[in-house]
């Protein structure tokens, strides 16, 4: 069969496109071929009666042609558009996001830090970032690494705003090789941080615990890794299990994004440990931080300079005022309590000093927080405490002080309550009387503070003329958390509570009820954590953690983006004792003077884990001296003001960065793109099969082979949960632009008209695809020609044809041929575009056509 030969392109009607022919072989009779199929770039096998020669090919419909020039010019406009994500995500960012995005995915690979102030939203900045790099083909396996305690916001927050599923891990238990089947995962830090040594473990036991955890997830081929926190990984050295993790995620993927409002901390050397996650050449633990080293990896905004889309600054004003709660006549035996109880916190805190029994230590400053909450806290862990020294309670060993820091409040009081002292009779003794005085204070009438609690709330109704305002109230322990929700309950508020035994689903529910039917809600720490509640402007701190740092992530739940009311926060402690005293000072002439060093609190400066032992050493120094408080602040403030002035030091240089103005986040969100794809779907639908009906709303897809899509859009379709985005992004789409058939001189070509173009327009239009294979990706190129009849080229022309066939802006009036000269032209020219490409990609190039039209002007 003369017709079918090795190198030759035949028009397949079995796969309706041309196909090159491979090589023959003749088997009984029949001539089989191995064929090269462009459009799904594999070989196939056929049989060779299945050919014609191209000039019997049907020429194309209209649907075809506008499915292909809409395939081509997204793919252009994929390769010319610096940003993808804020057009294709279902949040819509701020410009100090976009431009954090722009920054980050100039370089490639993405390696840098986002150092943004805390509440200027990182977590949707590395959203995009994520969504950047997969619309581009660049990541496809993402591992977000998050403090213990932040992991389900993530999860959450993926979901909502960016509609990415991700899996949280919890390796205890989990087959090392589940690394391998998820591409989107999340696990806490300290879940897979490496061990070098263990009480009671042998080498071998370490080695196997590393190997399914550290390494298990270091080696498991991730295209880009996020760390939240990430000034964690710079540890105290490059020993330390943090940092030998931070090591090991850096070296895992090509793509690195840390996150951290506070990457300094006044410590040079951390600082360059964490740098060198991003580029170990250039930050060197005993180098030198130069401005110019840092610009490209550091990305900082402060809230001062963020603006919203309508160009108001993103914050409202924030007024927080002391509640002074007074111990009066007819509450004496609540105030005998707080003084016995902070008697027997001195007693047993130098005992624990004196014996280096380190957990005595921790119970005593766990007693005096409890009985400054509630008088049921102190009451319920007393009781743990007795049952403990009586022994009818069992014990269980301690852990390791190292992990103290990071347990939550009801965790450490449960360990704490099981220390043991050499002697403990005389302690016995002090925690049953103190225990009768707090059951009498009980039986006598409520806490002097819950009823100050009402005062205010009823007083802040009737200046906001409004009797369903809500309430956000703090407290530390659950125990005063279930007190208040009886007093406040008898007394007609709606209460809901959130704690940290509370899974992400109930948290949830929570949160839907306090927007909706609750006036008040009930948090601790751990339940608190990840909450977006604006639309409530009132927090109330019933109890005040020694840590301010844990008092401003309590007023970020209501602090946020989208507060319309200036923020109101009540902080309550009991008047004339020492943490009033300290307190005052803490909240009000430290902060002085980190505002005039442009911090506006103090997580922009130190780091939560130091900050907590500094703080609470601060307090209870104060407590057993109380004659010497003035000198414990004095020398705490000066040291905190000098970190921050080092602070201020290092990122004073990176506060330069452009910031992209409303008018520059328009033009980032006006694009093509959304109609372009509605296009191409639609006509590629139309052309090759599969089913498309259109309702109210939206697309109901089903594709050829067979799967279903139902309420589709191609613009963002707001917060309506029953459409669903399709972009570029989805594989579906993706397949149709790399799909594209080959198109070949040779075979019917369509003559069209489209009638804006002058009569005299004749000529030759085409359009050409560029592959460029390289590491890790294909990048894509189209390329259009226009040469007129007389043989010159018009490559303006060329792309405003392209954009009048891609809205479908012509009529097909025939078919004809293409003339050998104009096409010889056309992919010189193609060729020669092509060129630029291929040495800005450093990759190996393929070009074809795919698209030929026969054009002319005029009205048919």
């Amino acid at each position: 069969m003369d017709l079918v030969q090795t190198g030759r392109w035949l028009w397949s009607t079995e796969y309706a496109e041309p196909v090159q022919v491979i090589d023959t072989q003749q088997i009984w009779g029949t001539t089989t071929c191995r064929f090269w199929v462009p459009s799904a770039n594999t070989v196939a096998v056929g049989d060779a009666a299945s050919c014609t020669s191209l000039d019997q090919a049907p020429p194309l419909e209209k649907d075809e042609v506008i499915a292909r020039a809409a395939a081509g010019r997204i793919i252009d406009h994929l390769a010319g558009t610096p940003l993808l994500a804020p057009l294709f995500s279902p949040v819509t960012p701020l410009p100090h996001q976009v431009a954090a995005l722009a920054q980050a995915c100039a370089r490639d690979p993405v390696r840098c830090l986002f150092a943004d102030e805390v509440g200027l939203g990182k977590t949707i900045e590395a959203g995009l970032v994520i969504k950047e790099l997969k619309l581009r083909n660049k990541a496809a396996r993402v591992l977000i690494v998050a403090p213990r305690g932040l992991v389900t916001q993530w999860v959450a927050e993926m979901q909502t705003h960016f509609s990415e599923t991700f899996t949280l891990v919890d390796p205890a238990g989990t087959d090392p090789s589940l690394w391998h089947q998820i591409d989107h995962a999340i696990v806490s830090i300290d879940a897979i941080k490496p061990l070098r040594q263990r009480r009671g473990w042998t080498p071998a036991r370490i080695h196997q615990y590393n190997q399914d955890r550290f390494h298990a997830v270091t080696q498991a081929g991730w295209d880009l890794i996020i760390v939240d926190e990430a000034h964690k990984l710079a540890g105290t050295n490059r020993q330390v299990a943090r940092h030998t993790l931070g090591r090991g995620l850096a070296r895992s993927a090509r793509h690195l994004l840390l996150l951290s409002a506070t990457p300094h901390q006044g410590k040079t050397d951390a600082f360059l440990r964490l740098m060198s996650l991003l580029d170990p050449t250039t930050f060197q633990e005993n180098g030198q931080i130069s401005r110019d080293d840092l610009r490209p990896y550091i990305i900082r905004t402060e809230k001062r300079t963020a603006i919203g889309t309508d160009g108001a600054p993103l914050f409202r004003p924030r007024q927080t005022k002391i509640v002074e709660v007074e111990w009066d006549e007819a509450h004496r035996l609540q105030a005998d309590l707080y003084d016995g109880v902070t008697a027997y916190v001195r007693t047993g805190y130098n005992r624990a000093l004196t014996e280096k029994r380190n957990y005595i230590g921790f119970l005593m400053v766990l007693m005096q927080r409890l009985v400054s909450s509630s008088t049921r806290s102190i009451r319920t862990t007393l009781e743990k405490r007795l049952a403990v020294l009586e022994g009818s309670a069992p014990r269980r060993p301690p852990t390791t002080l190292n992990d103290w820091w990071d347990m939550e409040t009801d965790e450490q009081i449960d360990e704490a309550v099981q220390a043991e002292q050499s002697s403990h009779q005389a302690e016995t003794e002090q925690v049953r009387l103190l225990l009768d005085l707090a059951r009498r204070c009980e039986a006598t009438r409520p806490d002097a503070k819950a009823e100050r609690l009402v005062d205010l709330m009823y007083s802040r109704r009737g200046e906001e003329n409004n009797p369903n305002l809500k309430f956000l109230i703090f407290t530390e322990f659950v125990p005063t958390q279930q007190m208040l929700t009886d007093y406040l309950t008898t007394r007609g508020f709606s209460v809901v509570c959130l704690n940290g035994s509370m899974d992400m689903d109930e948290r949830r529910r929570a949160q839907q009820t306090f927007a909706t039917t609750a006036q008040v809600m009930i948090s601790t720490e751990a339940g608190g954590e990840g909450l977006n509640l604006q639309f409530c402007h009132i927090a109330i701190n019933y109890d005040l953690p020694w840590n301010p740092m844990r008092i401003e992530q309590r007023i970020g739940r209501v602090d946020r983006i989208g507060q319309t009311h200036d923020v109101m926060v009540y902080n309550m402690v009991f008047s004339g004792t020492v943490e009033q005293r300290v307190h005052e000072v803490l909240l009000e002439k430290l902060l002085v003077i980190l505002n005039d060093l442009g911090f506006d609190k103090f997580s922009d400066v130190l780091d939560s884990s130091e900050a907590e032992r500094g703080f609470e050493d601060l307090f209870i120094h104060a407590i057993l001296d109380p004659d010497h408080t003035d000198h414990y602040l004095d020398t705490f403030i000066a040291a905190v003001q000098e970190q921050a002035r080092e602070e201020k030091q290092t990122l004073s240089s990176l506060l330069d960065h452009p910031v992209l103005s409303v008018g520059d986040i328009q033009d980032y969100l006006h694009s093509p793109l959304p109609a372009l794809t509605e296009h191409l779907v639609t006509s590629a639908f139309m052309a090759r099969g599969g089913e498309i009906t259109r309702g109210l709303q939206g697309f109901d897809l089903t594709w050829p082979d067979g799967h279903r899509q139902t309420g589709i859009v191609f613009d963002p379709p707001g917060n309506d949960p029953d459409l669903n985005l399709l972009t570029v992004a989805d594989p579906a789409v993706s397949a149709l632009l790399t799909s594209t058939p080959y198109a070949s001189p040779d075979q019917p070509i369509p003559t069209i008209h489209i009638p804006d173009l002058p009569e005299e327009v004749r000529g030759l239009w085409s359009l050409w695809k560029l592959s460029v294979s390289g590491t890790p990706t294909t990048s894509l190129f189209a390329i259009p020609s226009f040469i007129d009849d007389t043989g010159h080229s018009f490559p303006i022309a060329a792309r405003q044809i392209w954009d009048t066939i891609a809205r479908g802006a012509f009529s097909i009036t025939g078919a004809t041929t293409a003339d050998p000269a104009l096409y010889d032209q056309s992919r010189d020219g193609a060729a020669e575009t092509s060129q630029g490409t291929q040495t800005r990609q450093n990759g190996t190039p393929a070009i074809y056509p795919v698209l030929f039209l026969h054009m002319e002007g005029g009205r048919p």
